[in-house]
């Protein structure tokens, strides 16, 4: 599939560079996952990444399918359609629930980011959003990785695997599993000691609270 620019004919790459990382990094890839995600306009006439991976502080993961709304992917100008694995890639990259096609998984996200910060009343989103913008990138762009004890993480945090550390590994129970775009794989035991942590800390308090994460049907198989 190709579009028309200035007469000429620019080709579609394929796999589109639309699928997102634990990490919070645009990769192409051809696994599909549960969720789509939005950080504003962020590709050119070519289909191609700008430099910035984002244009917007509310980085929101929707529903696949919402009201029998359809567009094509990736046009410029509007904003860029992102993929996710699941709720755990997703808030691992920095991304929370939109309020709009998941309001009852962004409702209880929100009341369990109240309960982990230890609020006494319910934050506006603009003052999520601002919180989490700050704990999942730096001033030069590179994502923030804090550090903590693997025994204290809360089931769906997701953290840099000790032993590979181009890996991500999802804890679950007393178990981890390794995050591919096409699914989770290579169960293993749950690391032990100070981990990296890719998770940002507020959404990690959110998954101590309570919050639920819709996880992808491969850890099930991968724990099994």
């Amino acid at each position: 599939m190709s579009i028309s620019s200035n007469d000429q004919e620019i080709p579609r790459p394929s796999p589109l560079q639309n699928r997102v990382t634990p990490w919070g990094s645009v990769i192409a890839d051809a696994g599909r996952g549960m969720f789509l995600g939005n950080r504003g306009c962020l590709v050119d006439e070519a289909f191609k990444l700008a430099t910035r991976r984002w244009r917007l502080r509310a980085w929101i993961t929707c529903q696949l399918s919402y009201k029998g709304w359809w567009r094509p992917v990736m046009q410029p100008g509007v904003w860029t359609e992102l993929f996710f694995l699941d709720d755990a890639s997703a808030l691992a990259a920095g991304h929370r629930p939109c309020g709009l096609c998941r309001r009852a998984d962004y409702n209880h996200f929100v009341e369990s980011w109240q309960a982990g910060q230890g609020l006494n009343r319910r934050p506006k989103v603009i003052e999520i959003d601002d919180v989490m913008h700050r704990e999942r990138t730096r001033r030069d762009r590179s994502k923030v990785i804090d550090q903590a004890d693997a025994e204290h993480l809360p089931d769906g945090v997701m953290i840099v695997d000790p032993t590979a550390g181009n890996t991500a590994l999802i804890l679950m129970d007393n178990r981890s599993a390794a995050w591919s775009a096409s699914g989770y794989r290579k169960a293993g035991p749950r690391p032990d000691g100070i981990v990296e942590v890719l998770t940002p800390a507020s959404s990690v308090s959110a998954l101590s609270a309570g919050f639920v994460p819709q996880l992808h049907t491969s850890l099930a198989a991968a724990l099994s």
